[in-house]
């Protein structure tokens, strides 16, 4: 999701009449790409709130992907309770709502659902087909009968078309295309619980702002039902002369020549480590003004200037100066200069500043912010002025509880498909996969935003386990569905690191005799015998027995003990001699 912003703003976007996501930014192009919307159904109203309290406000349709599933696999879910919504004008009746979802043979999926409550009955089916190198697709058709404040009853229907493709030949993403019709009688649950045919969905008595002043997303009419939606949302590589990208929609209401529009377009290059991007966003609502704006930044990687990366390592901090010009169709100039980067050995303190310049009186203004991504959730906080006198203080903390089979474990936000990581006695340990992410003190973690029916890999950094700790693999491979919390287990040795040159019958021990070490509990430390001898063996107490056997008969097995003073614990791997007998 992109957008730009005119000065220090507050980002807000709201699902359902409810908010899903909050961040402040600075002046210029943002993009959010760590938002997970609560809901596969209702569109996205985005809230860009400048430093002056004014506000730009737009829609985004959100839809997710072409609906698909593998063969012969089913995926349902059925939901009752009470309607909750965001407005006071608004009843809460009771639902009840279900779907499925068939894998089909030929790469076909057949799909369903239905919805139920006191004034509202809808059903809706539809298929969709995977098309291979041609992309993926959907459509689907919805059928309601509904009973409106003022009594009156409609029916209608709604046609939805779904298209989804990358071009691996051009790099084009065609992330989604969409369009849905939507009949004169067609109306949603959501329309069927207002009390009023028109209205607010803002009680005036709990506005805490006096001189509050209303927007078009404050009011209501359902005599105004939607017609037509067009989504479009399209990527494009184009070299070594950068990237570009499109987003638009269009939505259209009955008996109204009224209609939602937003386009986005951008385009982002580099030149000699140099970072150009170029945005323009138009957006128009119904009882608003059209509001454009064309913003320019330039960004200049000062650490890759003075510390250069080493063996094609990058260094543990970061900094960028950043310039910027924004203009808008009133005649706004705006123009920012900052410098931003990043701290830490994951790269996960993020901090700016930044300075920003407008005309049209109205002045300066400036901010400095922090981000911080770690083990147990994230915090941000921010502080702005401006030439007026007024300041501003923000934070945050955001974070999540997962209660498993062996506990709970703190982690970062979540997203729809989570991975846990239970790896004890790896306590304190980067994964490479996720920013600020490590194994908290018992050896768990959770990794958030995983691929659904993709292979994702995870890694647990070896070059931060403590120097006793060693695991069978760093690597584990895990392929989720879309919802689930699946485990990526590692299997980790605590102990001192040994390499023994153990004989028997003053004969180094046979190659390729097995070994072990009995421990506490029913596990056991295993090994091979390499050459001339050599065993080596991690996670073993500082005193033990090594049961080593290359045969069935008792000549050939033999038992060996060792017993290491303390002050191993020093060192990374210890080495004795020891006899077999």
């Amino acid at each position: 999701m992109r957008g730009i912003a005119k000065s220090n703003a507050q980002v807000t976007i709201k699902q359902n009449g409810y908010v899903i996501y909050q961040t402040y930014t600075p002046p210029g192009p943002f993009e959010i790409n760590d938002l997970n919307p609560t809901s596969s159904a209702g569109d996205l109203e985005v809230t860009i709130k400048e430093s002056d309290n004014s506000e730009t406000i737009y829609t985004i349709p959100y839809a997710a992907v072409p609906i698909l599933q593998r063969e012969g696999h089913i995926k349902y879910s059925a939901t009752a309770g009470k309607y909750r919504s965001n407005s006071y004008n608004q009843n809460s009746p009771n639902v009840f709502q279900g779907d499925l979802i068939w894998g089909l043979p030929w790469d076909i999926t057949a799909y369903g659902g239905m919805q139920y409550s006191n004034n509202y009955r809808a059903i809706a089916l539809g298929l969709g087909f995977n098309l291979g190198m041609f992309g993926a697709t959907s459509f689907d058709l919805t059928q309601a009968n509904s009973t409106l404040a003022d009594g009156s009853k409609h029916q209608g229907q709604s046609y939805r078309f779904l298209y989804s493709k990358s071009l691996v030949q051009t790099g084009t993403a065609f992330q989604i295309i969409g369009y849905r019709y939507s009949t004169e009688g067609f109306y949603s649950l959501s329309d069927t619980t207002y009390k009023q045919m028109s209205g607010t969905v803002i009680d005036p008595d709990t506005l805490n702002e006096k001189d509050y002043v209303y927007n078009w997303n404050d009011f209501y009419n359902l005599r105004y039902n939607k017609r037509g939606k067009f989504q479009a949302n399209i990527s494009q590589p184009l070299g070594e002369y950068g990237s570009m990208y499109l987003a638009a929609s269009q939505q259209t209401y009955w008996n109204t020549n009224n209609k939602d529009t937003l386009y986005q377009v951008g385009y982002n290059t580099s030149v000699h480590e140099i970072y150009l991007n170029i945005a323009y966003n138009y957006s128009k609502s119904p009882g608003s003004d059209a509001d454009r704006i064309l913003s320019v930044n330039v960004s200049l990687p000062i650490s890759n200037w003075l510390s250069p990366a080493v063996d094609g390592r990058t260094a543990t901090n970061s900094m960028t100066a950043t310039y910027g010009y924004s203009q808008d169709n009133s005649g706004h100039v705006n123009q920012y200069a900052g410098v931003s980067g990043s701290l830490l050995e994951q790269h996960n303190l993020n901090y700016n500043i930044q300075q920003n310049f407008a005309n049209q009186n109205n002045g300066e203004n400036g901010a400095v912010g922090l981000n911080y991504r770690g083990t147990y959730g994230s915090l941000n906080s921010g502080y702005s002025y401006d030439n007026n006198g007024n300041q501003q203080f923000n934070y945050g903390l955001s974070g999540a509880l997962v209660v498993h089979e062996n506990g709970l474990t703190l982690s970062q936000p979540l997203g729809e498909t989570n991975i846990l990581i239970k790896a004890p006695g790896a306590n304190n340990v980067n994964v490479e996969r996720g920013t600020g992410v490590k194994t908290d003190w018992r050896g768990y973690a959770v990794v958030p935003y995983a691929t659904e029916y993709r292979r994702n890999n995870i890694s647990l950094d070896p070059m931060s386990m403590s120097m006793h700790t060693e695991l069978d693999a760093t690597t584990m491979e895990v392929i989720p569905s879309k919802g689930a919390l699946v485990r990526a287990e590692f299997n980790a040795h605590v102990g001192i690191r040994g390499l023994f040159n153990v004989h028997y019958r003053n004969k180094p021990v046979p190659f390729g005799a097995t070994v072990s070490v009995p421990t506490e509990g029913t596990t056991q430390i295993t090994g091979i015998v390499g050459d001339s001898g050599q065993v080596y063996l991690s996670g073993l107490p500082l005193q033990g027995i090594i049961n080593i056997q290359w045969g069935e008969s008792a000549y050939q097995q033999c038992r060996a003990s060792y017993q290491l003073p303390k002050s191993e614990l020093d060192n990374a791997i210890s080495y004795a001699n020891l006899e077999c007998r």
